[in-house]
């Protein structure tokens, strides 16, 4: 795959965020030069046990990182920023962003110990030379300070890459879309328009964040206890009109979460809160009438280790929320977190807390950041590209854009998969050639391969069970003292000591039947035993459980 880079051809490649929600990392290649756009996380599902978080595997990086002259991070959201600090080593080149989303960077850059990072701060609406390729960071809205679509200038002709933005009219931080942007770039030709298609299968517009503070105030109003609102601890906006709205029924705030004091503490060191009442800490919390607190707590998605779904668990030592608290869901569900977020809000049923999510409300306590069918519509016709490639979500998602371009009677569409090479120019638009992709999972301190050995044994055992036995023998293969055994998922019928019983007369009918004068290698033994274990266990419960016989000879 390296040679196609050789070519003097101007290339995109999705490796990551497209027929998914989450992982977004996309290559531009232009005359053998690379830029990169974006490296954000993905949530890990059941296939993953003890796997929180997904990486995008950055190997293609790594193998032409003497051509990859920048990687481009458009905004502060987890899934396109996320996987920088754990990749970055990798594959390392500068990094070029807007100051708040580099304020954050090097917040996360600091937290996991890389050193001589290479952040290069960004101005928008500026042209940047980067080696064949020109970038202009275009100022779009969006639910997290300073997003930008980037619009790519190169000697076969220009792309522009959207980012996630919306129309919101009135933004609570950042700057509008603003149609004559958009309109300028289109007077220079635009070869393809690679867009966000998460809500391109929603009737309409995604509403305004401005909008968000009245919803509160009527919401707060309803409650009679503490308050707990979840949101992205990145959508600075949603905070600020948390705050306001807060002070408006005769709240203090009090955030929760390490994740959200840290993108506040990166609003307030690029000068995004000013005006807003402070923020009161944990310490503060026993001293506060509950019918005058509000809490802005991370864990919107469910993540387990996140504050919310401690707190639902009555693992949060500082904060409890009882029978007549209320919690305010304010976002959206990624698709496939479904399953954590309602352990979390059955956890939270169970105590009394009152449950309010969008669809339970008149009031508006939630706006999309993402486009919607209208807004896309009119993207394309301020932009008038040849092709539009849809990017940043899942298959229905990406089709439904690619249907929304024709019908706009865009000339071309083309839907990718992860790891497709599309030539932009010169010629049309087209498909020529596939990349593995691959991803990682953060296993605490370390960074495997999904196919890693650990997982694959973890999910083996979550749904196989396990069975070990320790054994040991004398020169004549008689068994000394008694034969150790442990199962996990295992169940009989009589009782769990009968299973015990039946495996160790297999395990002695194995032995029977080894020739003690033929056999004397203890991992022969080992194998002849676990095999007819594992046959046994299969033949009876219907599982093939992970087996492991350890055996010891005694020559006596």
């Amino acid at each position: 795959m390296s040679n196609i880079f050789n070519s003097d051809e101007f290339l995109f490649t999705p490796l990551g965020g497209s027929e998914e929600f989450g992982a977004n990392l996309n290559l531009y290649s232009c005359n053998g030069e690379l830029i990169a756009i974006d490296c954000g996380i993905a949530f890990a599902d059941e296939r993953f046990p003890g796997i929180d978080i997904l990486l995008p595997d950055p190997w293609l990086l790594e193998e032409n990182k003497e051509r990859l002259k920048a990687l481009i991070i458009t905004h502060a959201h987890e899934d396109h920023i996320g996987a920088v600090p754990h990749l970055w080593e990798r594959f390392k080149c500068p990094i070029y962003t807007t100051k708040f989303t580099a304020t954050v960077l090097r917040k996360k850059f600091d937290q996991e110990g890389v050193e001589g990072t290479d952040i290069r701060v960004i101005n928008l609406n500026e042209d940047i030379e980067i080696g064949v390729f020109t970038i202009k960071a275009l100022p779009v809205s969006h639910s997290v300070p300073s997003s930008f679509s980037v619009f790519i200038q190169t000697p076969h002709g220009n792309v522009l890459h959207s980012g996630d933005w919306n129309l919101d009219p009135a933004p609570v931080t950042g700057s509008r879309t603003e149609e004559k942007t958009f309109q300028k770039i289109s007077d220079k030709g635009i070869i393809a328009y690679i867009g966000d298609s998460t809500n391109a299968q929603v009737n309409g517009f995604s509403g305004s964040e401005a909008d968000i503070e009245k919803g509160m105030i009527e919401e707060f109003k309803k409650c009679k206890g503490k308050i707990a609102v979840t949101s992205f601890s990145s959508n600075i906006g949603r905070v600020i009109s948390i705050a306001r709205a807060a002070e408006k029924v005769g709240r203090s705030v009090v955030l929760i979460g390490r994740s959200l004091h840290r993108m506040v503490g990166s609003a307030y060191d690029c000068g995004l809160m000013q005006d807003i009442p402070e923020f009161l800490t944990d310490d503060d919390i026993s001293h506060i009438a509950d019918e005058n607190v509000v809490f802005i707590v991370t864990g919107s998605q469910g993540e387990h280790r996140a504050a919310l779904a401690r707190i639902a668990r009555g693992e949060y030592s500082s904060v409890s929320l009882n029978k007549g608290d209320s919690v305010i869901f304010s976002a959206r569900a990624i698709p496939g977190n479904e399953r954590n977020i309602n352990t979390v809000k059955n956890n939270l049923s169970a105590a009394g807390v009152r449950i309010v999510t969008p669809s339970d409300t008149k009031n508006t306590i939630h706006v999309s950041g993402h486009p919607c069918k209208e807004e896309i519509i009119q993207m394309l016709q301020w932009v008038e590209p040849d092709c539009v490639i849809p990017v940043h979500g899942e298959r229905l998602q990406l089709d439904a854009q690619a249907k929304l371009a024709q019908a706009c009677q865009v000339k071309r569409t083309i839907v990718p998969n992860n790891g497709s090479v599309i030539r932009l120019a010169p010629g049309e638009p087209e498909i020529i050639d596939h990349v593995e992709t691959r991803m990682l999972a953060v296993d605490l301190t370390r960074i495997i391969p999904v196919n890693h050995q650990s997982i694959t044994a973890r999910r083996k055992l979550q749904y196989s069970g396990a069975v070990h036995a320790s054994i040991v023998l004398d020169g004549d293969l008689k068994v000394l003292g008694e034969i150790k055994i442990d199962t996990i998922g295992l169940t009989c019928d009589r009782n769990d000591d009968c299973i015990i019983e039946d495996l160790e007369e297999n395990i002695l009918k194995s032995i029977c039947d080894i020739e003690a004068d033929i056999v004397r290698d203890e991992e022969e033994i080992s194998e002849t035993i676990r095999i007819s274990l594992r046959r046994y266990v299969s033949d009876i419960f219907r599982l093939k459980p992970k087996t492991t016989i350890h055996v010891t000879c005694l020559d006596i």
